[in-house]
């Protein structure tokens, strides 16, 4: 049986004295949370009439870059040769002034000044950043044509181009990778990560900007593989599922904070095959032609053209009979 109370409740009777009940709980709350110490480490001021930055901006961004990266397969699939120069220039004047406004956002975010009002040398900076970040789009279509080649020689479950462009989260991943690397060394701040984690949110593959790929990547399922910021993979590398490149441990100065900025992520040399489920931590070097085994716990150095695997188990088979009786107890 419901209650006379909430019976009251639902019924509209008593409302008043709900709404009063919860005026005094939303009163207390704020004041909790507009306390200083409890704002204090998770509040962002705007000193400098920017808003920060926005990933569904930075999202839509993304799609119009890969609807130039892969021309007709994403936004105008009718495009023609003689088409294509319009599209891809009137995406790109759009995109750039996306960017322009994203990076001044980012920049902005990262400025230590307390001036107040709209920061000119952030502006300009972008500005500059964005066309220059248009110039290098060539580079990183010859990248991704590598890494999409890649994943279709290597593997057998592929029927065509199209099937990996489409489909492969590898290629997903990685084009919001090689994007957000080059923001990484044009020195843009924040947005770099906020793409890479918008593509990792996708398709669980979570690759730092910071990293440094080769030509020829190729990320077969791709699902819980993790690449380091200080990791650099080198040419015609295969990864597979739930593969870890990670740190081994952290380095901590006297007053016991971490110490940034540190190689500490593997080194990955060309040719290299590396199984599901490796874990591969610290400033190692796997050899040129090496093989990781799936599994395989490294953290040290691996030689060139090495096969690494665990010891194998013994397999104990063991036939299971059920009786069955019929009788009644």
């Amino acid at each position: 049986m419901m209650s006379d109370k909430l019976s009251a409740e639902l019924t509209g009777s008593g409302t008043d004295n709900f709404q009063e009940h919860l005026s005094e709980t939303v009163n207390r709350t704020v004041a909790e949370l507009c306390r200083p110490e409890s704002y204090d480490k998770v509040y962002f001021r705007d000193t400098h009439d920017v808003s920060m930055p926005s990933p569904t901006v930075l999202r839509e961004v993304v799609e119009q870059l890969r609807s130039v990266l892969f021309p007709g397969y994403y936004g105008a699939s009718e495009l023609t040769p003689s088409t294509m120069p319009y599209y891809i220039g009137s995406t790109l004047i759009r995109i750039s002034r996306f960017l322009s406004d994203q990076f001044t956002r980012g920049f902005c975010v990262s400025c230590f000044h307390e001036t107040s009002g709209y920061c000119i040398d952030c502006h300009q900076r972008s500005k500059s950043v964005a066309e220059r970040f248009i110039e290098s789009l060539p580079r990183i279509r010859e990248l991704l044509a590598s890494d999409v080649q890649a994943a279709f020689d290597g593997d057998p479950a592929t029927e065509n181009m199209n099937e990996v462009i489409f489909c492969y989260p590898s290629i997903k991943a990685l084009t919001s990778f090689r994007i957000a690397h080059q923001l990484f060394l044009l020195g843009v701040p924040l947005l770099p990560r906020i793409i890479t984690e918008l593509a990792h949110s996708e398709t669980g593959i979570d690759i730092h900007p910071g990293a440094q790929i080769g030509k020829r990547c190729f990320i077969d399922h791709g699902t819980g593989t993790v690449i380091g910021a200080t990791c650099i993979i080198g040419n015609n590398v295969r990864i597979y599922q739930g593969v870890t490149l990670g740190a081994k441990s952290f380095t901590v100065d006297e007053e016991g904070k971490l110490v940034k900025g540190i190689a500490r992520h593997p080194l990955v040399e060309d040719d290299v095959t590396i199984y599901a489920g490796a874990t591969i931590l610290g400033r190692v070097t796997i050899g040129k032609g090496s093989v990781v085994g799936g599994n395989v716990w490294l953290t040290s150095d691996v030689p060139p053209n090495t096969l690494v695997t665990q010891r194998q188990p013994k397999q104990i088979y063991i036939s299971q009979t059920t009786s069955v009786s019929n009788s009644e107890d």
